[in-house]
């Protein structure tokens, strides 16, 4: 069924189109990530250490690459992967984020890693803008062409398979803000939108059913909701990136799944991932344990003097002040995308 209405707005508020049943256009089949089901259960630091372990045996001889960030997740997979190529983000010639460059470099040099930059900027990501969303079929997360870069980079190399640890937050406990309270229905609503359809749509469609699925009363099941939510959406972003570079990835974190409960109070408290962190201070006892950040893309810069949106399926004169970097680039990549399949006269 095409319901143009249904998807761009699915896609301003979750990032993904929820529905596999809804296309943008006929003959236009978007594609969605459906999560791992066979999964292994961990309750400590070295059950999880003794996980990923019995996941790289599988993988040996095949040539491995990562892509090694500053933080926790992929600095544990660096320590499984001596003489490994490993890529690391460098943004705008390294004036964006450059502490994550040395935290990175420090991994590296830890496991007899060899690291590569991978240079990152609007030049760099623009031409693989169209073919992520051609693949998808819809417009992507802003993620997505630089990991094309990357994984070129790393075929380059003869790689033959990308590992990445994207789902250690989620499944760790590492979205610490959106773990820090028991929410009420409308407030995680509105706090879990990434843009809001109304304020920028013309048209837009009532997408509010798929927190409705987690009402419980005036409150909401949200670990339940990020877990069948959050994972398809996040994950969907590499799976689709990887494809079209056509090369292998995978994630040790993804096939695993807490034998217990969260201790949310410790999440809540200053110890997102908690498990994490113990088993990255027994891998670089020599170094603190870094704060969690999302993975570095500058899409304030990009689009600091961009003036919005001109098709008809958008509100006139949106003040571009009043959204974030990120919903600017739902905003451009939404248009874009209508532009690529759409031409306005």
């Amino acid at each position: 069924m095409v319901d143009k209405n249904f998807c761009m707005s699915s896609y301003l508020a979750f990032r993904y189109i929820e529905r596999d049943d809804v296309e943008f256009y006929a003959g236009l089949h978007h594609k969605n990530f459906v999560p791992v089901k066979d999964k292994i259960t961990v309750s400590t630091a070295d059950d999880i250490d003794a996980a990923i372990e019995r996941n790289f045996a599988n993988l040996r001889g095949k040539k491995l690459g990562i892509m090694l960030s500053g933080g926790m997740d992929s600095a544990i997979l660096a320590s499984y992967m001596p003489g490994c190529d490993a890529y690391t983000f460098r943004f705008l010639d390294g004036t964006f984020r450059n502490d994550e460059l040395s935290r990175a470099e420090h991994y590296a040099k830890t496991y007899g890693l060899k690291l590569h930059y991978v240079d990152i900027n609007w030049q760099t990501i623009e031409p693989h803008i169209d073919s992520v969303m051609k693949a998808k079929g819809a417009p992507v997360h802003s993620i997505e062409p630089q990991l094309v870069v990357a994984a070129n980079q790393a075929k380059a190399d003869g790689v033959e398979m990308l590992i990445v640890g994207e789902s250690s937050d989620l499944i760790f406990g590492g979205m610490d803000q959106l773990l820090s309270r028991d929410w009420d229905f409308d407030d995680f609503a509105k706090r879990y939108t990434f843009t809001e359809p109304a304020e920028v749509l013309n048209e837009p469609a009532d997408v509010s059913y798929l927190f409705e699925r987690y009402r419980c009363g005036n409150k909401i099941d949200f670990m339940k909701f990020m877990d069948d939510v959050f994972s398809i959406e996040s994950s969907g972003s590499y799976l689709n990136a990887f494809a079209v570079a056509q090369i292998d990835y995978f994630d040790p974190y993804a096939n695993l799944i807490m034998g217990v409960p969260l201790d949310l109070y410790r999440v809540r408290h200053g110890e997102p991932k908690y498990l994490i962190r113990e088993l990255f201070a027994k891998k670089y006892p020599d170094i603190p344990i870094p704060n969690k950040v999302p993975m570095p893309r500058p899409v304030d810069f990009y689009f600091a003097d961009w003036q919005g949106p001109t098709r008809s399926e958008f509100k006139r004169n949106l003040d571009m002040k009043n959204f974030t970097g990120n919903q600017k680039w739902q905003l451009y990549c939404l248009e874009r995308f209508f532009n690529l399949f759409e031409p306005e006269a």
